[in-house]
C-alpha cells in the first residue's frame, strides 16, 4: 500500500502526466483536492477506485482517517492535488502524518500554473542578457509568508518574479515593484490558467492594476513580472551559435 501525491497541473486534463494518469486508473482510493482540480480527471481515469474524496471541505485529521483506512484495506492511494505538489502544495503536514503512521508515499511530480502561464505567454523566463533568475514567491496573508518588506528585498537583483497567491494584494505588490524594477516593466497576470474560463492580462507596472480593477481576478491568479514578458531578448544565448562547441558539437 502506498499514498501518491500527484500534480494534476493547473486545470487543463491533457497536462497531467502518463504516470499520473496510470497511478489514478489503479488507486483503490483518490482524494483530490476538489476546489483546484479539474473533477474531469477523475471522472475519466478514476472510474475503478473503491472510494473518493474531495478534500476541500476535510481536515488533516479527518485525512489520517483516510490514509489510515486505506492501510487496513491494502489499498493505494492518489492524493491529487493541483500544480505541481512541492510548490504551494500543503504536503509537508500530510508526509509528516504518514511517516508517523508508517504508511510509503511517493511525490509525483506535475506542471505548475507559473509554466504554463509562461506557456500560454510565449516567453522563456530565463533569457541570457535580461534574466537568468526566477523568484517563485507569495506574500503574507491568512497564511504566514514574506511581509512586503522582505518582497522589496528579493527583488533588488530584477529577477524574473512569480507571485503565487498575492491577488489581492496587487496594489500594494506593485507599489514596492517599482523600487526595483523601471514603471515600464512588462506584468503578466494569469488567471485560472488552464481552464475554459482563463484569463491572461497584459500591462506594465504603471498600468496593470487599472487592468486588471474591473474583472474581479480574486483567487488562483498569478501575477509575473519582468523584461523577458517584453522582449525575446535577441540571439544572446551561445548554445546554438555556428562557433560555440560543446560536448555534443564541435563550433564551426
Amino acid at each position: 500500500m502506498k499514498v501518491y501525491f500527484i500534480g494534476a497541473g493547473p486545470g487543463d486534463p491533457e497536462l497531467l502526466t502518463l504516470k499520473a494518469k496510470n497511478i489514478i486508473e489503479r488507486a483503490g482510493i483518490i482524494v483530490y483536492a476538489g476546489s483546484l482540480v479539474n473533477r474531469a480527471i477523475v471522472d475519466e481515469y478514476g472510474s475503478r477506485a473503491e472510494r473518493v474524496y474531495d478534500s476541500s471541505g476535510l481536515t488533516i485529521e479527518e485525512l489520517k482517517e483516510i490514509f489510515r483506512e486505506a492501510a487496513s484495506l491494502g489499498l493505494d492511494v492518489a492524493r491529487i492535488h493541483s500544480g505541481d505538489p512541492s510548490i504551494y502544495g500543503a504536503i509537508a503536514e500530510q508526509i509528516e502524518m504518514l511517516e508517523e503512521l508508517g504508511i510509503e508515499y511517493e511525490v509525483v511530480p506535475g506542471v505548475s500554473s507559473f509554466q504554463l502561464a509562461a506557456a500560454r505567454a510565449g516567453r522563456e523566463l530565463t533569457v541570457p542578457g535580461l534574466s537568468q533568475t526566477v523568484v517563485l514567491t507569495r506574500v503574507s496573508g491568512r497564511t504566514p509568508g514574506p511581509s512586503l518588506k522582505e518582497l522589496s528585498q528579493q527583488i533588488k537583483t530584477r529577477p524574473t518574479l512569480v507571485l503565487f497567491l498575492s491577488i489581492s494584494m496587487i496594489d500594494s505588490i506593485v507599489e514596492v515593484l517599482k523600487k526595483a524594477y523601471r514603471k515600464d516593466t512588462p506584468v503578466v497576470v494569469a488567471h485560472r490558467v488552464g481552464w475554459k474560463d482563463e484569463r491572461m492580462v497584459v500591462g506594465t507596472l504603471d498600468d496593470i492594476v487599472a487592468r486588471i480593477r474591473p474583472l474581479s481576478m480574486k483567487k488562483t491568479a498569478l501575477i509575473m513580472v519582468g523584461e523577458v514578458f517584453g522582449s525575446r531578448g535577441g540571439r544572446q544565448s551561445r548554445l546554438y551559435a555556428p562557433g560555440f562547441s560543446h560536448g555534443h558539437r564541435k563550433g564551426r
